[in-house]
């Protein structure tokens, strides 16, 4: 079935469909729990497993079984009250589209379990601690007030309920994506797809800028670079010759903000490449429990304690040190970059020339420090769509101005002076097949994706045990949910 546009709508209505579907399956930590439905004879084994999970009980009725899940008369409203808290205005959300969404979502659980899919225990722990660390910021920090909201009787089963929610959403999340992996399109699909576009509802694309930067790091000091690399040596030494804990150096220590959210443990995976490749490259070369020599990366220096290897996946710890930039060097970089923004201001270089020449980013700086869209992997973006931060700082720049030397500090405290210009403007215009391709393309491959997902759905409809109760048997699904 092929999706009809109008303008936007066109974009929005492909949209609506991926970002509902990953919402269901991230955000909706109240979602129904697994279990087995009693008549389904074939699964009553597993019910054991399970009560020993959740202590399962009945507490409101069966709407519908989906192979070895089942979703609760309740769990309708709790979709709905996860959707608002998100900001999706849920009046425009149907109660047999919602419901089809959940049937969706367990049909994708169900057979992730069947062709194996595995998902991480550590990282499923790191969401359940944001996902806890988020609602606790509704209740004031109040651990009890959170568990009476959601009648829990202690933190445990709070936390065990959340760990098997968020595993089940995994489970689909990746069968949804493994669906798709393979799904291409090739140059003539994406004409024919922009063709059969009736040329009075193609989409419009707002204002697209090309950015470009340039920017100046202080040095750090090799003086400082040795005492970090020093400490990192003492703090291995510590743990290897004296025994003492790894973990607690990390804690006390370490500089990485993203070890405390994810339980101080990252995990690694060989075929999804994560970290920068010089971090990647020193955790894959070690032995469980070994530890590594302090090594630089764009962050400051490391030293990593690889603490298990799980086939393709390596969970790992770190301690991240971050050197610290003199008064004068801030000051140096300062005043280089204004040299540098003069110079072009004069005249004397052009913007691209002198990013190659003086910029720190390596990521941009042989590129004449043009910037890539994250979303789209090209040098458009989209003025309503720009990252406010990056938007605040060129919003009154005119085409070919150079802005003023801006101060960067990130969370992390590292400071970075940049200068900006933008290269390039395209204004509000129809869809054109040349000048757009990159962003027909991607709204054509979305289209097939959505057309295998319906292909593989119906397929496995038939091949399922699914079981539909009650008043939901009277929705006009779009997907053969009873079978008719």
């Amino acid at each position: 079935m092929l999706l009809k546009t109008n303008n936007l709508k066109f974009i929005i209505n492909l949209k609506y469909i991926f970002i509902l579907s990953i919402t269901l399956l991230t955000v909706n930590v109240m979602s129904a729990q697994e279990i087995i439905e009693d008549e389904v004879k074939e699964t009553v084994k597993k019910a054991d497993t399970v009560k020993n999970t959740f202590n399962a009980k009945k507490v409101d009725g069966v709407a519908a079984v989906v192979g070895d899940y089942i979703v609760l008369e309740s769990d309708l409203d709790k979709e709905y009250k996860q959707l608002e808290v998100q900001g999706v205005d849920i009046n425009v959300i149907k109660p047999c589209e919602l419901f089809g969404k959940l049937l969706e979502n367990k049909l994708y659980s169900h057979h992730a379990v069947q062709d194996s899919i595995q998902v991480s225990s550590a990282e499923i722990l790191q969401q359940v601690d944001y996902t806890i660390q988020q609602f606790l910021q509704q209740t004031g920090g109040s651990m009890e007030k959170l568990l009476e909201i959601h009648k829990k009787e202690d933190e445990k089963s709070y936390r065990d309920e959340i760990f098997e929610i968020i595993k089940n959403n995994q489970l689909a999340s990746k069968m949804q994506a493994k669906i798709v992996e393979d799904v291409d399109i090739t140059p003539d699909e994406v004409r024919i797809f922009f063709n059969k576009i009736p040329e009075d509802e193609r989409p419009t694309f707002g204002t697209e800028l090309k950015v470009a930067q340039i920017v100046a790091a202080p040095e750090v000091s090799e003086d400082e670079k040795q005492k970090i690399i020093d400490r990192l040596k003492g703090f291995k030494a510590d743990v290897v010759e004296n025994g003492a804990s790894f973990r607690s150096k990390v804690v006390l220590y370490g500089q990485d903000p993203g070890m405390k959210e994810s339980s101080y443990i990252y995990t690694l995976d060989r075929k999804k490449p994560r970290m920068v490749k010089e971090f990647r490259d020193v955790a894959f070369s070690l032995q469980e429990g070994e530890i590594s020599d302090p090594f630089e990366t764009e962050f400051g220096f490391h030293i990593i304690k690889l603490e298990k290897i799980r086939g393709q996946q390596y969970d790992i710890s770190h301690i991240l040190l971050i050197p610290k930039v003199s008064d004068d060097a801030i000051k140096e970089a300062k005043e280089r970059l204004e040299k540098v923004r003069q110079s072009i201001v004069d005249g004397d270089i052009a913007f691209a020339e002198a990013a190659r020449e003086s910029s720190d980013e390596k990521e941009t700086k042989f590129d004449g420090g043009q910037l890539i869209n994250p979303q789209t992997q090209d040098y458009n973006f989209e003025l309503t769509r720009m990252d406010p931060e990056l938007y605040a700082q060129i919003q009154n720049l005119k085409d070919n101005e150079v802005s003023l030397v801006l101060k960067e500090e990130d969370r992390r405290g590292t400071v970075k002076f940049k200068i900006l210009m933008v290269t390039d403007r395209i204004n509000e215009h129809e869809a054109d097949y040349a000048r757009d391709y990159l962003k027909i393309k991607e709204q054509a491959l979305n289209e097939k994706r959505v057309i295998a997902i319906e292909k593989w759905q119906k397929e496995k409809i038939l091949d399922t045990y699914i079981k539909v109760s009650g008043k939901h048997r009277d929705c006009d699904f779009s997907s053969n949910w009873l079978k008719q």
